[in-house]
């Protein structure tokens, strides 16, 4: 079945302030969960909610956020995220990022002690919508094999550009694995395959069954130029924001476990470099450029055009998962026939 997206936030709201998230906080859970359904991430949707009751439920995910400034310059911050969610602990650093960036030019904010965050890329837009640069890092429980190996000690670790724009959204948000672990856990529980060169079995193989490669390991995308990639955020969003690292990062896809990854949050204002209207008008030039060959797209396209018809057409939902949001519903006296209408 489809679901509006207003039908989706109601559920997510109703069923999280019955857990005594407040109203504030849940609606913020909502709008990023949303955010993924609508441009088409939907291994970062409302398909990972029933991993937040789990959190809840076992007490890695504090139903209340408070974080905590361990740190702090003009432009910098570290933030402890006391095992509150992700995506609030997520929102907050980005709007102090934000802020930093306005008044310095820069603002980079560092997180551990949080949880899994939703989808990278709605925290970029908070700061292409202040006409702003967003960059958003983050490492996971090893899921990807380094070149040459089969045990999997790096994240999928993902990355998000946004960058302000006249004419377009212009956005890029990708693991840096050839698929997103959430891809594996989604097509594990829809009973399907995932492509071929995506994964690896536990004993190095190719398979395309999702049980076997969430054993097994992770391809890097592009091969040693993924596994570069990968490596270099592993460290930017573990060491240097005090988080774990490689084998020792837990709670990104478990939430029966303590979270331990780390982010790292960037916001920068071009203002301080040139005048933000030259930028975005050399911007739109270049995206102009690239679009004179007819059916040519740019990062942020794809994501525009998912966005229209999921608004249009509703989010769909497949049974396995519309009878885990039943089941979460059920326990928490949330009526899902008056929020879904069946």
């Amino acid at each position: 079945m489809n679901i509006t997206p207003e039908q989706e936030l109601s559920l997510i709201i109703e069923i999280l302030t019955q857990l005594d998230v407040p109203a504030e906080e849940a609606s913020i859970v909502a709008e990023v969960t949303l955010d993924a359904d609508l441009k088409g991430f939907t291994s970062h949707g409302i398909g990972r909610f029933p991993q937040y009751i789990k959190g809840l439920e076992v007490g890695t995910i504090k139903p209340q956020t408070e974080i905590t400034v361990e740190k702090e310059s003009t432009a910098t911050a570290m933030v402890n995220g006391n095992h509150g969610f992700g995506h609030v602990v997520t929102y907050r650093c980005m709007k102090m990022a934000i802020q930093k960036a306005k008044e310095t030019g820069i603002g980079m904010v560092g997180i551990h002690n949080s949880n899994h965050f939703g989808v990278a890329g709605y925290y970029s837009d908070m700061a292409l919508m202040e006409d702003l640069i967003g960059i958003i890092t983050a490492n996971t429980e090893p899921a990807v094999a380094p070149i040459g190996g089969k045990e999997p000690i790096l994240g999928t670790n993902p990355l998000a550009i946004g960058i302000p724009s006249d004419s377009h959204y212009v956005s890029v948000d990708m693991a840096t694995s050839a698929s997103a672990r959430g891809k594996l856990l989604e097509a594990k529980r829809r009973g399907e395959s995932i492509p071929e060169n995506v994964a690896l079995d536990a004993d190095g193989n190719p398979t395309t069954d999702p049980a076997e490669a969430l054993k097994g390991s992770i391809l890097p995308f592009g091969a040693h130029k993924g596994y570069a990639l990968s490596f270099m955020i592993e460290i930017m969003a573990g060491p240097l924001v005090n988080a774990s690292f490689g084998k020792a990062v837990t709670g990104t896809a478990n939430p029966e476990v303590p979270c331990t990854k780390g982010d790292l949050i960037t916001a920068i204002d071009p203002s301080k470099f040139v005048d933000v209207e030259d930028f975005k008008g050399d911007v739109d030039d270049l995206i102009a450029e690239i679009k004179t060959t007819p059916n040519v797209m740019i990062p942020g396209d794809f994501e525009v055009m998912n966005v229209k018809r999921h608004q249009a057409e509703g989010i769909p939902l497949d049974e396995t998962l519309l009878q885990q949001l039943r089941e979460i519903a059920n326990k928490v006296d949330v009526n899902v026939v008056d929020i879904l209408g069946e």
